[in-house]
Formats: structure tokens, C-alpha cells, sequence
């Protein structure tokens, strides 16, 4: 196959790349200045392509200025726009066209499977929301259209996982808050794995939760990740402390939302994670 990904640069997309590349399919990189150049320079990059991969977004976990919003909605719903007007455009389009979204889009408050609509009413919702309106906007029979929504993706090479890292081993880590906010979660094997299937499988059509099925809080996450690298967990951290550093980003590490991937499992996609203990024991320990 040959396999255009937007986004090629980040944790995931590295990821995606390698898998894809070690299965002996060609992958070209959509780069930024590529989406500078408007709709004809995306169409001769995808010609021939079996399969887009949109995995394009500037970081949330930072300070929400004006400007930072914009830059976290332009990333996200104009390249998904662009991206789709060019597969719009298309004579012989991808077969498949991959798209990111994430669990932000649902309340806290409910547990969710791809038919619950109990949507979160902050900034991240929205954005979610319009980025799957964008991508959604795909004309029939252009492409089979698969909406990834990300839980928090767990990685020993990037992330939040090893952003956590230094304190917990210094013996500073601990739970957020009361820690019984959920903790949406999902190693990136089975993120590279769940897009690999996707691609391949004519089944694969709509939206699909991407977290594993083992639900956690982050007091249980926090205790997991403690015992693999065999620290204590003993200090909170108040949520003060959280919005004085990162503002009303904050609500990202303080709420979560309760997630099931029903349709993968329906569909016959197999964790090789499913399991908090198990995946942090891969990723910190097997390595």
C-alpha cells in the first residue's frame, strides 16, 4: 500500500510510520509547508495513494491564550478541511482516509460508547466536534472514512507518559486531584495496530473510541505507574497548583471522561493492552 500521513512528525505519526513501513508499504509524509500549497499540490501527492492518514494538531497541554486556541482549532479543523476538499477533488481517490479526533469531544460525567452524544460543553469539546464535522464533510464513495477518537496515548518515547516520568521517579509523582476523575488511556502499539486494521479491513467505516477497554481513574493509574518503577505515590497535586501553571488547560488533567471502544471490539479489533499494569510493564520495564 502506499500510505500519506499528516502529522508524520509527532509521537503517533513516527509511530504509525514505522509500522507501516516495516509491513513493506511505501509512506509519504504530508509536511506543513505541503499544506501551504493548496488543494492541486495535495492532489499529485496523493495520487496513487491507498490510504490518508490525518494525525495533524498542535499540542493541547498548554496555557489556552487567544492565540494558542487558535492554533490548536486552525491545526486541527483547517488541515482536516483542506485535506478533505482535495480528497473531494479527487478522480481516483485514497481508499481509506484515517482521521484523528479524541475523547475530549464527551462529558465527564457519563460513560461513553461511539452513540453516546452527552458532548462536554468546553473549548476541547468543540474542537473535537469540529473536527469530525470537517472530515465528515467527505462526499460518498470518495473514501471509506474511519474517525479515531484518542484516548491519552501511552509511549515510553513522548507523551504524557513520559512526561510523568522524572517526578514519579524522583518520588514527587502522585494523583491529581481527588484522583477519581477517569483516565481515558491507550498504548501506542495498539493505536499503530488499530490503524493498521483499519486501513485493511472493509469493515472499518465511522466513528471508533481508540482507548483500552480496562478502565482506570488516575488515583488507579497513578498507584500503576508507581509500582512499575517501584516508587511511592504520596504526594497530591492540587488542582490550584495545576490551573496557576496551565489555566483552563487544566481541565484536561482534572476531569476525564469514561470511554469504552464498543465498535472496535464489536468489529474484532484485539488489544494486545487492554490492561493498565500490563501496558506500563511493556513500556517501562520489557524495553
Amino acid at each position: 500500500m502506499k500510505v500519506a500521513i499528516c502529522g508524520y512528525s509527532g509521537l503517533i505519526g513516527q509511530a504509525v510510520a514505522g509500522l507501516f513501513g516495516a509491513q513493506g508499504h511505501q509512506v509519504i509524509a504530508i509536511k506543513r509547508r505541503d499544506l501551504t500549497q493548496g488543494v492541486e499540490h495535495l492532489r499529485q501527492m496523493l495520487s496513487g495513494t491507498d490510504v490518508l492518514i490525518n494525525l495533524a494538531g498542535a499540542p493541547i497541554l498548554r496555557r489556552w491564550t487567544k492565540s494558542g486556541k487558535k492554533q490548536i482549532y486552525d491545526s486541527r479543523i483547517l488541515t482536516t478541511r483542506l485535506l478533505t476538499e482535495t480528497v473531494n477533488s479527487m478522480v481516483l481517490s485514497p481508499s481509506v482516509f484515517i482521521s484523528a479526533s479524541a475523547v475530549g469531544i464527551y462529558n465527564n460525567i457519563d460513560v461513553h460508547d461511539e452513540f453516546s452524544s452527552n458532548f462536554a460543553g468546553g473549548f476541547l469539546s468543540e474542537v473535537c466536534q469540529a473536527w469530525e464535522a470537517e472530515a465528515l464533510q467527505l462526499k460518498p464513495g470518495k473514501s471509506r472514512l474511519v474517525i479515531l477518537r484518542f484516548g491519552v496515548v501511552l509511549s515510553s518515547k513522548g507523551g504524557a507518559l513520559k512526561q510523568m516520568l522524572l517526578p514519579f521517579r524522583m518520588g514527587l509523582g502522585g494523583r491529581i486531584g481527588s484522583g477519581k476523575q477517569a483516565f481515558p488511556w491507550v498504548h501506542i502499539n495498539d493505536v499503530t495496530a488499530a490503524m493498521f486494521w483499519a486501513a485493511q479491513n472493509p469493515i472499518a467505516k465511522g466513528i471508533y473510541n481508540l482507548t483500552a477497554p480496562g478502565l482506570v481513574t488516575n488515583e488507579v493509574y497513578t498507584k500503576a505507574l508507581a509500582n512499575t518503577i517501584n516508587r511511592p505515590a504520596l504526594l497530591p497535586i492540587p488542582v490550584w497548583a495545576l490551573r496557576l501553571v496551565f489555566g483552563d488547560a487544566s481541565d484536561v488533567l482534572v476531569s476525564g471522561q469514561h470511554v469504552v471502544p464498543q465498535r472496535l471490539l464489536a468489529d474484532g479489533f484485539v488489544f494486545s493492552f487492554p490492561l493498565i499494569h500490563d501496558a506500563l510493564g511493556d513500556l517501562l520495564i520489557r524495553r
